[in-house]
């Protein structure tokens, strides 16, 4: 009986129902009349006496049904169109285009299954670009961060730090920007307050309220209207420890970036945490994976150092790609190449991981060569031929986005993702009209050449 609430007064919708209904009834009518059939008598009967003598239409009953059949073609759109409208105006009642919202969403499910595995500002970076091509997005986050907000509600809760899946629930969020600066928005004064961020506190509430994080995650996702997945890489408490080149040994991930000391090695505790079953999943399942851009050894390792999800990327069979970062990071990877990354990342989890990086070429601004150099980071040199030598494929784009730090820039990032998955995969039909509807809507960036 809950279908006959549509119809209380107030709702604005019965009229269109109404307006549907009458045209359905002028098009059967006109297809009836048109053909020569009989459906119902008096109703083709009163239609006719209304075209000829009403309407003054004095032609045959062929074009009498053809004229019909349009009037109620006619009809019934608008009122199927006015009545989708009056509903999605309520479901998005500051949308301009709730067709556009409808149509855009229903075709980005259709997207690629992808995974986005890191932490850190660089995962929202690459999830913002990758929800404009699918809402098949899983990404798989670290739980290692003991800093800042998280640390302490990791400490004091004993919750996994909520900063790194905060960041990608915004990015990946389909809601106002206002909601967006809601969530990340830190309280800068107050006892026990000062540092947090609101979207953190909102997590550990959601945990204490639902009794499990990951409940906790899929309640957020619901309330972003997300679109996508959020996992923990494991929900095991871990810490992240690593090993200098001098033989010191490190623990805490806040602690591990030390300016002037190279990192040897980086280690998880307890080493047999359990991964996320969901993680495995997403991974088998994938169509393509992401590893960065991010902090190597406190943001992409940590993942990857999760007993199970290196020898998931293994066994998968979707490319997997790796995302140099345009800038060094001091403390984590002084000095070091596009080589150097992937040398590092192959030391931790054995040969063979990545089929493709991912990296910037092009110059940085002056401005923020020396910006960056005062805190002692300089962009990473692509060097080609050492990434051939370890048998990984190698694309180079302009990737750069220098509006506030320089960082990737997402549209861009993406496009090139897209253009490297499709590289590999039989084109379909429909790929091919998804994308070209995706341009016609001003969300893609693909060069004219692109898919030809």
């Amino acid at each position: 009986m809950h279908s006959l609430k549509w119809l209380y007064p107030g709702l604005k919708i019965k009229r269109f129902i109404l307006l549907a209904a009458l045209g359905l009834f002028f098009l059967v009518s006109g297809v009836t009349i048109a053909l020569g059939l009989t459906l119902l008598t008096s109703a083709e009967q009163s239609l006719l006496w209304l075209a000829y003598y009403i309407l003054r239409i004095g032609i045959s009953p062929v074009a009498t049904g053809v004229f019909l059949a349009g009037l109620g073609f006619v009809l019934l759109l608008l009122g199927i169109d006015r009545l989708v409208r009056s509903v999605l105006h309520v479901l998005w009642p500051r949308q301009k285009s709730p067709w556009e919202v409808f149509y855009r969403r229903r075709l980005l499910e259709g997207g690629p299954r992808i995974v986005a595995i890191g932490g850190g500002t660089g995962l929202g970076v690459l999830l913002r670009g990758l929800k404009n091509y699918t809402r098949n997005l899983t990404a798989i986050v670290t739980v290692a961060d003991d800093g800042g907000s998280s640390g302490r509600l990791r400490a004091e809760l004993g919750i996994p730090p909520p900063g790194d899946i905060r960041n990608c629930l915004v990015a990946l969020a389909d809601t106002e920007s206002l909601m967006e600066e809601l969530f990340n928005y830190r309280f800068q004064k107050g006892e026990g307050l000062a540092g947090h961020s609101l979207g953190n506190l909102l997590l550990a509430a959601m945990t204490d309220i639902a009794g499990d994080f990951d409940r906790a995650i899929s309640e957020l996702e619901r309330v972003l209207a997300v679109g996508g997945r959020v996992v923990p890489s494991t929900l095991t408490p871990v810490v992240l420890g690593a090993e200098r080149e001098d033989g010191t040994i490190v623990w805490g991930e806040s602690r591990i970036p030390c300016p002037g000391q190279r990192i040897k090695r980086v280690f998880l505790h307890p080493p047999d945490c359990k991964p996320h079953e969901k993680a495995l999943e997403a991974i088998a399942r994938a169509e393509a994976v992401i590893i960065g851009p991010g902090s190597l050894y406190t943001s992409v390792l940590p993942n990857l150092l999760v007993p199970g999800i290196a020898e998931a990327l293994r066994k998968a069979k979707a490319p997997v790609f790796y995302i140099s970062n345009v800038m060094t990071q001091p403390g984590e990877t002084e000095g070091y190449t596009v080589a150097d990354h992937v040398r590092a990342i192959e030391e931790h989890c054995g040969p063979g991981l990545i089929d493709c990086v991912i990296a910037h070429s092009g110059p940085v601004s002056w401005a923020a060569r020396r910006r960056y150099g005062e805190r002692g980071a300089r962009p990473v040199k692509v060097d080609a031929a050492a990434v051939t030598r370890m048998g990984v494929e190698l694309r180079k784009a302009w990737l750069v986005d220098e509006t506030l730090v320089v960082r990737h820039h997402p549209d861009r990032l993406a496009q090139v993702i897209m253009e490297e998955l499709y590289k590999r995969r039989v084109w379909k039909p429909r790929d091919k009209f998804r994308f070209f509807v995706q341009k016609r809507m001003g969300k893609d960036r693909f060069p004219a050449s692109f898919g030809a």
